[in-house]
């Protein structure tokens, strides 16, 4: 199944994670679909959406956005989809769970939180 996300709902995205990012903080997927208001599918539809934003960054060589979203679950780390995502980007490689995934998670927000970002999308 196809999913789109609105130019609406996009721009919304993006400036909950600039938010995010400002006040050094992540965001739980279920806080992301809550504030965007998104219409059903509304995790396939973010989760989408997070992949796409993050070829774009890592496209332009930037720390990748949409680590600051994560579960709400005792790992706070993304999804397994956001982690077999990176890795096709080039950006991880090892278990969606475990040390490895949380040290790389960890670094990833660390760098989005000291990266500036651009209003190129």
């Amino acid at each position: 199944m196809s999913v789109s996300i609105s130019r609406q709902h996009w721009q919304a995205l993006l400036g909950e994670l600039e938010s995010a990012q400002r006040q050094r903080h992540v965001v739980t997927y279920r806080a992301m679909i809550e504030r965007l208001a998104l219409p059903s599918p509304a995790m396939q539809t973010l989760a989408a959406a997070l992949e796409h934003l993050a070829a774009l960054d890592a496209r332009a060589e930037r720390p990748l956005r949409s680590a600051l979203v994560i579960s709400q679950g005792a790992s706070r780390l993304p999804r397994t989809g956001f982690f077999e995502c990176v890795s096709r980007l080039g950006r991880f490689s090892g278990a969606s769970d475990g040390v490895a995934a949380a040290s790389w998670h960890a670094a990833e927000v660390a760098r989005v939180f000291e990266f500036t970002y651009s209003e190129d999308l």
